[in-house]
């Protein structure tokens, strides 16, 4: 059964990128590379979702499972996904970005572009 995940806003994504800075977070967008090459976000390590079986082991192996984890993809059904398999894995602090990088883009940053 899924279990419910706790989700953050672009507003408290582009807060959070602006004060804390990178070093107590891990940022992950789950989108494919040819999404990645049209619109993206600094920092953000690219995972996509479609290939987390390939890449389970290194996801555990290069993510922390108890330091704050937000997770990226184009309007927030994919990277809840991926929260979902963070927290199955263990990870302590998965955050969902609500409406993804459209969101972001739309309210925080427009010159990322929409597609």
């Amino acid at each position: 059964m899924n279990q419910p995940i706790a989700e953050t806003t672009v507003e408290e994504l582009a807060q959070c990128l602006l004060y804390t800075g990178r070093h107590n977070i891990q940022l992950l967008d789950v989108r494919e590379p040819q999404e990645i090459a049209i619109a993206r976000i600094d920092g953000f390590i690219n995972i996509p979702l479609s290939k987390v079986a390939q890449w389970s082991e290194e996801v555990l192996s290069r993510l922390d499972p108890h330091m704050e984890t937000l997770v990226l993809c184009h309007h927030g059904i994919r990277s809840a996904q991926m929260c979902q398999w963070l927290v199955s894995q263990g990870f302590t602090n998965v955050k969902n970005i609500a409406g993804g990088i459209h969101a972001y883009s739309s309210l925080i940053d427009n010159s990322i572009p929409q597609y």
